[in-house]
């Protein structure tokens, strides 16, 4: 029988980043290194889409590099992890505690620091993320603990709605959209959620201030037009 192998996307703006990831990756008897969806990953050209082929799959991972988590690559991560097709693992250079847990949310099941990626630990985060296990460095796991530790205690005091991303939209947000384009009312989707009327209208009133969206209407259209519902 063939061995089962991880196949492996590999995305980053920078070439010699990207590079360097499948240079590690190519050598490894466990993974398959394709072309994103059929096609080069974003800035591949053709004859740079790096493959080895026969065998079976044994899950789909995306590797990502950033420098830096900004709009763009919270963008990018929504892309990646869209319809749970890949589970991705994230190199990055630069990572705030905000831009952590956005990650986390956004589904990302692995990350590394950038300095910290050697051959080793590369192919341990990309195993690990194609089995749906998580894998961080330590300092990121006590940086996650504490983050949601003082969340769970700003929900004990206050109404407001917590584990929103910096960019895109939460989980809770997306439901209750999906809702309202199906034309419930607050009372209904509060019923509908198990939420109160006041968290349904929280989560509306904290997604359009972040996201510059004027109405409901407006909102229902942003998510139609990003894919969420």
């Amino acid at each position: 029988m063939p061995q089962k192998r991880v196949t492996v996307t590999v995305h980053a703006s920078d070439p010699l980043s990207r590079a360097g990831v499948v240079s590690h990756l190519q050598l490894e008897p466990s993974v398959e290194i394709v072309p994103y969806r059929g096609g080069a990953a974003d800035g591949e050209r053709g004859d740079e889409a790096w493959g080895r082929r026969g065998g079976e799959a044994a899950g789909a991972v995306a590797v990502t590099l950033v420098d830096r988590f900004d709009e763009s690559a919270a963008a990018e991560l929504r892309r990646l992890v869209r319809g749970g097709e890949q589970r991705v693992v994230l190199i990055a250079r630069d990572l705030r505690e905000p831009d952590l847990l956005t990650a986390v949310e956004y589904g990302v099941r692995a990350i590394l620091w950038h300095h910290q990626a050697t051959p080793r630990r590369l192919l341990r985060a990309v195993q690990s993320a194609a089995r749906g296990e998580g894998h961080l460095p330590p300092d990121l796991i006590s940086t996650l603990l504490t983050q949601v530790g003082r969340l769970r205690r700003s929900a004990v005091t206050s109404t407001s709605v917590a584990l929103t991303p910096a960019f895109g939209m939460a989980a809770r947000e997306v439901d209750v959209l999906r809702l309202i384009a199906e034309g419930l009312d607050t009372r209904q989707i509060s019923e509908k959620l198990a939420y109160s009327e006041r968290t349904v209208k929280n989560v509306l009133h904290g997604l359009m201030t972040r996201l510059h969206l004027r109405n409901r209407a407006h909102a229902v259209a942003y998510a139609l037009r990003e894919g969420y519902i």
